[in-house]
């Protein structure tokens, strides 16, 4: 029964679109939101316009709507469906200010709803940079001198006052958007004008510069009896100046004082308390090591990104907790297996966690590989390990970008060490692999430390990795000494690493090493409330202590790793669908995953939770310790595709698909030759390894070409080229191609309209929900595009021959489960452009606007199941639904906002209705992109895109009150056609 009886629906709002600073792990507290209240016995109204998330699934919430988060949405469905409360710190950001802005305009008063959780004045005092400085000072609580303003004119005037350099802040914002550091009056104008456009408010805080000093954060947990618990120390090893969702942490922290914990601890209780958050709040602070001086940065009174990460890291479900909190329960009554009940929880463990960033700077060609107080991160990893060390390595080879380890990274072994000492003055991305080949050429503890404000404990451990490296390079080419192996195994060094650089191959060392019985042991992490929990991490540092099940019925399901562009929360999305399916089926569930925001990696998501790297190793060790039936590899992206022929080959049985089809699909000869086979259009193209085939296949297709390396996903590394110097360039640049990867080269079919499919097949049968119809032409990124369900320009007998190739094409490769294939219509006829035999990211999608539960399906055929067992039928589908794609350039502004065959969104929403214009402008609302209504455009068209519909664009803005500029060639192409515009130059 509800706890508070006077609530009875309670609404709860989500994050929206995956962003920067707002990604899955919002998904993960809200679906924890929605099973902790149903529990207690409330009625869930939810709300989101993200289709990619299991929150919005069917039976998450009792009522869920897929529209977008603004005002007039949300006080429509209050309207409606009459909630008693809203619970608003559990969908990030967005959902705070959307409930900051309901109570602003009376909409919550006007309707009887109920704030729960947090209540409006403390959302005030917690985000409005004015009102938290007035509590800090009525606490005592020290802050970085600062100064909130409204205009540029005054941050001016306070940063003259602070000297620079100095921070800017802005108000109700997360992963520091709009904000920066600025070390002149130029920069100071350019990123005040821009956070003031960012806030909420319009409010901006100018705050004294602390770079250098030590980042610390507090996870605390308070309950409507004030009772207060911490979660979880977190010691950021990058100082600040660098963004917290940017920085390499730990838990525990490793280097701090215990005086100086139980200082920060008692500091943050009195804030939560005073700010009178009930759930879960993340508390920032600043510490001088060199004066002892302690200044709090700023509070998240919701859950955040680092609430997933405490979570995980301590095996405490925040988001659950206070979700249970926020609904009348207080800590006493939530039991706690250790001590009885949760307020008497303290974190314990005797392991180290680690988190790392995973960037996309390579999908932004002339962005600056530099970080600072603005969020650049697209994803991260979390390790588990026994010590620092083991820990930090297992990270690295988490973040699966080709590297196993922290040497010989890009070209950094090859540079001198003053240049390696020059290049480690600015934090990037790269910042400890620099560091590590400074420390192998020889630089210092003190001037590493110098350099980067790291401290010094961190630096030596690397140092220790540097010289355990030094002496496993002595055996290049050559057996390790077992006791040399062993050791580097205790440090946390990879076979894959070992293998690269003693340059043998790796089955080598895994040979070895199980012969020589250097092996891991596995252990469990305590999580709060269930005792004896299935969630484990391995370690070289201490004996096996978990025994595996001798069940015949059990599959291991392999995640996706950490978000990225171009792989991101839908193939979470299948793999928790696979885990609840195979629940339901009776099997037992083994899920591995690194990714802390996910919910895939919920302790109670799968029967049992492996949090390691997703590399042939570490997979292989599980395998082998719980021996399941097989495999699921293709709901996780091309992460687990990428290792799937090494795993059969080691023995282990890969359900579904199998890698040969999987290697088919990218062989372009063998798939050509399929399609020929069929007699159905393909693209004409080739392959290529060197500039000579490159240059022989332009010849035969002429230009343009679409280039592309094989094996990657999000078309990372994908170009449009036009003439053979940008060919020859192309080639040039290319790297990790082989025989086995080479490059793909096809005939780019220019003014084609793209759509794509997505099969469920058996191996014998297949069925196709929908087609999807790009509402960019082809040549833009398939997961750039906008879409909608179903097509609206598409003839109807192309869209009879999608379906049929679709359904042929499944059937000849035999592909048992998921299988998407794109295709472009030029010239009156339907060309294929690709096979992907593996779940993609428009599952979800499909899923929500067909109302078919795409993975659950392909989970059960995976396990034997038919096609003919569901007895499908295509339906009408008697809406439409459009997917708009949403960008980060907001936290690139330097880069030029242009789409092209590359991926660079990092999300996407859902815009649904009867009718297909109002579905698009759905779309369009929920990516929270504001249209100008006045003002000016540039118009600048290279001389092939310039054709009528740009005339016809340009009438519609000048008569629209628009002034039109354009560059010299677009602005004489325009007069010819009688439209003026002014010229200016490029």
């Amino acid at each position: 029964m509800p706890k508070l009886s006077d609530i009875n629906t309670v609404l709860i709002i989500g994050s929206g679109p995956i962003i920067i600073g707002q990604a899955c792990e919002f998904d993960y507290s809200g679906t924890q939101a929605c099973k902790a209240l149903r529990e207690l016995g409330y009625k869930i109204v939810l709300v989101n316009s993200n289709p990619a998330t299991i929150m919005t699934d069917p039976g998450m919430a009792d009522v869920t709507y897929i529209e977008p988060l603004n005002l007039e949405t949300i006080e429509r469905i209050i309207a409606k469906e009459r909630p008693d409360a809203l619970l608003p710190n559990l969908g990030g950001q967005t959902a705070l200010n959307l409930s900051q802005d309901l109570a602003k305009h009376g909409v919550l008063d006007k309707y009887g709803v109920e704030v729960i959780g947090v209540k409006l004045d403390a959302i005030a005092r917690g985000e409005d940079r004015i009102e938290f400085k007035k509590t800090m000072d009525q606490l005592g609580i020290e802050m970085a001198k600062s100064t909130a303003v409204y205009s540029i004119e005054d941050a001016e005037k306070v940063a003259d006052d602070l000297g620079y350099p100095v921070v800017i802040r802005p108000a109700y914002t997360m992963g520091g958007t709009g904000g920066g550091i600025v070390y002149n009056i130029e920069e100071l104008r350019t990123i005040a004008a821009r956070g003031i456009t960012a806030s909420l408010v319009g409010q901006i805080l100018i705050e004294e510069s602390v770079l250098g000093w030590e980042e610390l954060e507090l996870e605390v947990v308070r309950d409507a009896d004030n009772n207060l618990i911490t979660v979880c120390f977190i010691e950021n090893i990058d100082p600040m100046g660098v963004h917290t969702g940017d920085s390499f942490c730990s838990a525990p922290m490793l280097t701090i004082s215990q005086e100086l914990q139980d200082r920060l601890q008692k500091a943050s209780y009195a804030i939560v308390e005073a700010i009178q958050v009930i759930g879960g709040t993340n508390v920032q602070w600043a510490h001088d090591p060199a004066t002892g001086r302690i200044i709090v940065i700023e509070i998240n009174p919701r859950t955040s990104r680092s609430s997933a990460l405490a979570s995980k890291a301590t095996g405490f479900p925040i988001a659950l907790v206070s979700a249970k909190l926020a609904g009348g329960m207080t800590m006493k009554e939530i039991p706690y297996w250790r001590d009885g009940t949760l307020e008497k929880y303290t974190p314990s463990g005797d392991y180290v966690v680690i988190k790392f960033a995973r960037w996309a700077f390579e999908k932004f060609k002339g962005i600056e590989d530099k970080l600072g107080t603005q969020m650049r991160a697209v994803g991260e990893v979390m390790s588990i390990g026994k010590n620092y060390k083991e820990s930090v390595q297992k990270s690295i080879r988490g973040l699966e970008n080709g590297r196993y380890g922290l040497g010989f990274v890009k070209d950094f072994n090859s540079l001198s060490l003053e240049e390696l000492m020059a290049r480690l003055s600015i934090p990037t991305s790269d910042r400890h692999f620099i560091l590590y080949e400074a420390l192998r050429k020889g630089a210092t503890i003190e001037e590493i430390h110098e350099k980067t404000s790291m401290k010094a404990w961190f630096i030596e451990q690397m140092r220790e990795l540097v010289e355990r490296e030094e002496e496993v390079l002595k055996y290049k080419g050559s057996k390790l000494p077992d006791e040399l192996l062993e050791a580097a195994k205790k440090d946390g060094f990879a076979d894959a690493y070992l293998a690269k650089i003693l340059d043998v191959p790796e089955k080598d060392i895994r040979e070895q090493r199980t012969q020589a019985g250097v092996v891991e042991g596995w252990h469990a992490v305590p999580v709060s409330g269930v005792e004896d929990a299935a969630y484990y991490y391995s370690s070289y540092n201490a004996p096996d202590t978990i025994s595996a099940t001798n069940n015949p019925d059990k599959v291991m399901i392999l995640g996706g790793g950490p978000n990225r562009i171009g792989q991101g929360i839908e193939f979470d999305y299948c793999c928790v669908h696979a885990a609840f399916t195979l629940r339901d089926m009776d099997y037992e569930t083994v899920m591995v995953n690194c990714n802390p925001e996910t919910v895939s990696t919920d302790y109670d998501t799968s029967d049992k939770l492996y949090f390691e790297p997703l590399t042939v190793e570490d997979v292989l060790q599980i395998y082998q310790k719980e021996k399941p039936k097989g495999v699921i590899c293709q709901f996780g992206g091309q992460t687990p595709l990428n290792i799937a022929r090494e795993l059969q080959e080691a023995g282990v049985n890969i359900l579904g698909t199998s890698p040969e089809v999987i290697d088919l699909a990218e062989d372009r000869e063998q798939f050509d030759a399929i399609m020929k086979k069929l007699g159905i259009p393909m693209a004409p193209g080739g392959m290529a390894v060197d500039v000579d085939g490159a240059l022989e296949i332009a010849g035969r297709l002429d230009y343009p070409l679409m280039v592309r390396p094989s094996y990657v996903l999000g078309g990372r590394g994908m170009e449009i080229v036009y003439d053979e110097p940008m060919l020859r360039d192309y080639m040039a640049a290319a790297v990790g191609v082989t025989p086995d990867r080479p490059i793909l080269i096809d005939k780019y079919l220019e003014n084609a309209i793209e759509a794509e499919a997505d099969a469920i097949a058996d191996g014998e049968d297949a069925f196709v929900p929908a087609v999807m119809e790009h509402i960019e032409q082809a040549g833009i990124h398939s997961g750039d595009s906008a879409c909608v369900i179903p097509p609206v320009g598409i003839p109807e007998k192309h869209i009879k021959t999608i379906y049929e190739y679709t359904r042929t094409i499944a059937r000849e490769m035999g592909v048992v489960g998921l299988m998407n294939i794109q295709y472009a219509i030029c010239e009156d006829v339907v060309y294929v452009l690709e096979a992907n035999p593996r779940a993609s990211r428009t599952v979800p999608l499909v899923s929500k606007v067909c109302g078919l539960s795409m993975a659950r399906i392909a989970t059960e055929i995976m396990l034997g199941k038919k096609l003919r067992d569901f007895n499908l039928k295509h339906q009408d589908i008697p809406h439409f639904g459009v997917k708009e794609s949403v960008f980060p350039f907001n936290m690139f502004p330097e880069v030029d906002p242009v789409l092209g065959p590359e991926m660079r969104s990092t999300g996407e929403v859902l815009g649904m209705d009867s009718d297909f214009g109002l579905a698009f402008y759905k779309a369009q609302e929920a990516t929270k992109g504001t249209l100008p209504m006045e003002g000016a455009v540039l118009l600048t068209i290279c001389d092939r895109d310039r054709s009528e519909k740009l005339v016809g664009a340009a009438q519609r803005l000048k008569k629209s009150g628009f002034k039109l500029f354009a560059t010299a060639g677009t602005a004489d192409f325009l007069k010819e056609s009688g439209i003026e515009t002014e010229t200016i130059l490029k």
